[in-house]
C-alpha cells in the first residue's frame, strides 16, 4: 500500500491541474477515510509509534516530531483524515478574518524535474470563523497549530487588527499559533517582518495571550530570504517579545537552483518556491538562528524535506520539530513513517 501513492495515485494526480488535484485529493480523503475501517487501515499502514519519538515542547507533548506545514489544509477541512497518516502535529491556515478568493488562477505550478512547487495562492481561504466551526469537531488528539495572517485588502497599518481577530477566534480550538508575515504572495506583507512593526505586532498578541487563563505557544514564521542582519533582528525580537519560537522557513522568492530554463521560470511568473531547491537555505537559517541565539528558543524546521536524510539534517542543524509540505506531495504519506523510523534508528531524541 505504501507504494500505491507513488506508483498509481501520484502519476494520475500529476496529470491534472495542480490546484484541481489538490481538491480531488481532499475529496478522496473524505471518501476513503470517512469511516472507521478506512482510518484504521491508513493508520496501521502509515503511522509509526515509538516512545523515543515523543517530544515535549512549548508545554505540549508531540507523539512524534513530524508535522504538516500550513498551506495544505488551509481551511481545516481534512485534519482529521490527515492525522491518520501519522503526523505528530498539523498546522492549518493561513487563515484571515474575512473569506478571500486569493490571487487569480493559475496560481500553483509543479516543477517535477526539481521536485518543487511555485505558488502564488494569496491566502485563499473561507475565513477563520468557518475553520473554527470545523475545528470544534476534532476526532483525534493530534496537536493542531493555527497559522494566521491578514486580508489582502487590509493595509499594513491596520494589520494588527486582523491578527488579533484570528488569534481570538482560534484560541479555544488550536494548541499553538504561528504568525505569518513571510508569505511572498500578499502585497507588502513581508514589510511586517521589519523590526519595529513586527515587534509591535508580536507584543500586542503576547499581551492578549498573557491575559488568557492559560496562554498558548506563539511562534513566528520567517522567510528564507532574510539576510544575516535581518536574522539577527529576529533573534532580538524573540528575546524582547518572549514569543515561544520560530518556524523556519516559508517559501522563497529566489529561483536557484532549478532544472529549468530562465524562460520557463519567467513564464510561470511570481510566487513562492518550495521543495528541494529550498532544502539547503532553510537548513542554513535554522543553523544560524540556533548558533547565534545560543539555542535560546525552539525552531520548527520546514523547507525541502523529501527524505529521512533531509529530516535528520534539519534536526542536526538544530530543529526541534520538522514539517512537510512539498515533500509530502512528491513522496506521499509513506515519507512520515520513513522519517520517524530513521529518527528512532539514529536515536535523535
Amino acid at each position: 500500500m505504501q507504494c500505491m501513492y507513488k506508483q498509481i495515485l501520484k502519476p494520475l494526480l500529476f496529470k491534472i491541474n495542480p490546484e484541481k488535484a489538490h481538491y480531488l485529493t481532499f475529496d478522496l480523503l473524505k471518501i476513503g477515510l470517512g469511516n472507521g475501517l478506512g482510518r484504521l487501515i491508513t493508520s496501521s499502514t502509515y503511522a509509526f509509534k515509538h516512545p523515543k519519538l515523543k517530544k515535549k515542547l512549548f508545554g505540549l507533548t508531540f507523539e512524534n516530531p513530524v508535522g504538516l506545514a500550513a498551506g495544505l489544509d488551509k481551511d481545516a477541512k481534512a485534519f482529521n483524515e490527515l492525522a491518520t497518516m501519522g503526523f505528530g502535529f498539523i498546522e492549518i491556515g493561513t487563515l484571515t478574518p474575512k473569506p478571500q478568493p486569493g490571487n487569480d488562477k493559475p496560481r500553483l505550478f509543479r516543477l517535477p524535474k526539481s521536485e518543487a512547487l511555485i505558488n502564488r495562492m494569496g491566502f485563499n481561504n473561507e475565513g477563520v470563523d468557518s475553520a473554527v466551526i470545523r475545528l470544534k469537531h476534532r476526532k483525534s488528539n493530534v496537536i493542531i497549530g493555527g497559522n494566521i495572517g491578514k486580508n489582502k485588502v487590509t493595509a499594513n497599518e491596520d494589520a494588527i487588527k486582523d491578527y488579533e481577530y484570528c488569534f481570538n477566534a482560534l484560541f479555544d480550538v488550536v494548541d499553538y499559533f504561528v504568525v505569518n508575515v513571510s508569505s511572498p504572495n500578499t502585497p507588502n506583507l513581508r514589510e511586517l517582518q521589519d523590526k519595529e512593526p513586527l515587534t509591535h505586532l508580536l507584543n500586542h498578541l503576547q499581551t492578549i495571550n498573557n491575559s488568557k487563563p492559560q496562554r498558548k505557544p506563539l511562534l513566528l514564521k520567517i522567510a528564507p530570504d532574510l539576510t544575516d542582519s535581518q536574522l539577527d533582528d529576529i533573534i532580538d525580537i524573540v528575546a524582547s517579545t518572549k514569543i515561544d519560537g520560530i518556524v523556519a522557513t516559508n517559501t522563497t522568492i529566489a529561483r536557484e537552483p532549478l532544472n529549468y530554463s530562465k524562460e520557463e521560470i519567467e513564464a510561470i511568473g511570481m510566487g513562492g518556491l518550495s521543495g528541494k531547491p529550498l532544502t539547503k537555505r532553510s537548513t542554513e537559517v535554522i543553523a544560524y538562528l540556533k548558533s547565534k541565539s545560543n539555542n535560546s528558543f525552539p525552531v520548527i524546521g520546514v523547507g525541502g524535506i523529501h527524505s529521512p536524510e533531509d529530516a535528520i539534517e534539519k534536526l542536526k542543524a538544530g530543529a526541534d520539530l520538522i514539517q512537510l509540505y512539498t515533500g509530502f506531495i512528491y513522496e506521499g504519506p509513506g515519507l512520515i513513517k520513513r522519517i520517524n523510523k530513521e529518527i528512532v534508528k539514529q536515536n535523535m531524541f
